[in-house]
């Protein structure tokens, strides 16, 4: 198992509390946050000059940045979404020059800034989307292309998906065990008005727990009633994970499931739980590329595992998808995806993601996934559902979940560093979703000779209101 070696230099004083706050400083506080030292020269000044020019013309919000040059105020200071950044180190300005936003990113990882609130950040960077892309110019246009270079190096080869799977899953079972519900499902659950913090709870870590759960099994019954699943049925499961759902549809449905995983730490896990259920009979685990599956089933289901194919293998993927379902079969595709209009664009750039968190990963489009496939199978659309917000609610209890357990994930082995990239992973993605710059989908397909509807489980109407707040 890999591990990340501490850096001596940072303490765990330098990670922030839970809900990545402290204590806000006056707004006419003119104390340096910090003394740079003899590292700050007049390059710095020149760059921090540069960034904050560009930061002044955000809406809908605004940052108070404080650093040992002083206190600035940038963007609007009425809108809804305020963040306070303690910059403590002049190389936070280098970073974002060279590398922009991975930079940023990089330099979080680093201990050179601080904010007090890391999804509000990400979501009023995401809101002015288009200083955001400002910060991809100029020098770190050249870290870029460095950046590029690296990430056509992780193409989704059968040997270079093995290698990109490992490096993001094979951590290690009990890493991912700290966060993820009972379940492990390390995929968006599907919250409801009832999954609602109760306000009177005395043990607000035990009612977070069970929403988290009562989401999670919400989302495994929905994708098992779309698909009508029942006794008898064959199932081929693309993307294992650690065999949440193949142990939800086998023990709750009674249809055998056959699912595969290329992640040796996940194979391993989700054959301890299946032994573990006794469900042997019902579900058989392969270790095995999806592009040499064979046999024919009745129903399929990849759950999030589409991203980690590469753009250039989606013809393939929907290929494989048509030529293993029975002539009347339906398959659900879970799946992360990106605006349509900047689809494109996407494909084209490493962030703070591909680059750290899931090498050789990119994030389709729904057109791009419905294009793939009309060139390459028979299969209709036959539903579509978006619930992204559910994503941003379940980010913020692995997060919540995650910074609770930093005593076990150091006593793993895992150094600051590595807990600040995953603050800022967590951080990352729930701020996209929240800004429904990214979204996630349930495609339901079907083959030509399905006959019938297949259940829509409805949500209460209000569903998602509460986390538009």
């Amino acid at each position: 198992m890999r591990r990340h070696t501490a850096d001596p230099s940072l303490s765990a004083s330098d990670v922030p509390s839970p809900d990545l706050a402290s204590p806000a400083p006056s707004c006419a506080a003119s104390t340096p946050a910090t003394a740079f030292g003899p590292r700050a020269g007049t390059l710095d000044r020149a760059l921090r000059t540069r960034l904050l020019a560009q930061m002044n013309r955000l809406r809908g919000g605004g940052i108070l940045l404080r650093d040992a040059w002083g206190e600035q105020r940038l963007g609007e200071a009425e809108g809804p979404l305020q963040v306070r950044i303690d910059v403590l180190d002049p190389g936070f300005y280098r970073a974002v020059a060279a590398n922009g936003s991975v930079g940023a990113g990089e330099a979080w990882m680093d201990g050179l800034w601080r904010c007090d609130d890391l999804v509000a950040l990400v979501r009023l960077l995401v809101h002015n989307r288009d200083l955001l892309d400002a910060m991809e110019t100029g020098l770190a246009r050249l870290g870029g292309w460095a950046m590029k270079a690296w990430h056509a190096l992780r193409r989704n080869t059968r040997d270079g998906s093995r290698r990109n799977i490992a490096a993001h899953y094979d951590l290690g079972n009990d890493f991912f065990a700290l966060f993820l519900s009972q379940d492990m499902m390390y995929s968006s659950a599907i919250w409801a008005d009832d999954d609602a913090q109760d306000d009177a709870a005395t043990d607000t870590a035990a009612v977070e727990a069970a929403a988290l759960e009562a989401a999670s099994f919400r989302k495994l019954d929905r994708i098992c009633r779309k698909l009508d699943l029942k006794p008898g049925d064959r199932v081929i499961e693309i993307g294992t994970g650690w065999g949440g759902f193949a142990l939800h549809a086998a023990q709750h449905y009674g249809c055998h499931v056959t699912t595969t995983t290329i992640s040796r730490e996940q194979h391993a896990r989700a054959a301890e739980r299946v032994a573990a259920a006794g469900l042997q009979d019902r579900v058989t685990l392969l270790l095995q590329d999806y592009r040499d599956l064979d046999g024919t089933y009745d129903k399929l289901v990849s759950i999030e595992m589409i991203e980690a194919i590469g753009a250039e293998f989606l013809p393939t993927y929907f290929d494989k998808l048509g030529r293993l379902l029975a002539p009347d079969g339906l398959a659900l595709i879970q799946a992360i995806t990106i605006e349509d209009h900047r689809y494109a664009q996407a494909l084209k750039s490493v962030d703070f993601i591909k680059r750290y968190i899931f090498p050789g990963s990119f994030i389709p489009s729904i057109a791009a996934m419905l294009q793939a496939k009309a060139k390459a199978t028979d299969l209709a659309l036959i539903h579509l559902e978006d619930f992204g917000l559910s994503y941003a609610r379940t980010l913020q209890a692995w997060r919540t979940r995650f910074m609770d357990a930093l005593p076990a994930v150091r006593a793993q082995g895992y150094d600051e560093r590595f807990i600040r990239m995953w603050q800022f992973y967590l951080a990352y993605c729930e701020g996209g979703f929240r800004e429904r710059s990214i979204g996630v989908a349930h495609l339901l397909l079907a083959k030509p000779g399905h006959r019938g509807q297949a259940p829509m489980p409805e949500l209460p109407r209000r569903a998602h209101a509460r986390l538009q707040a």
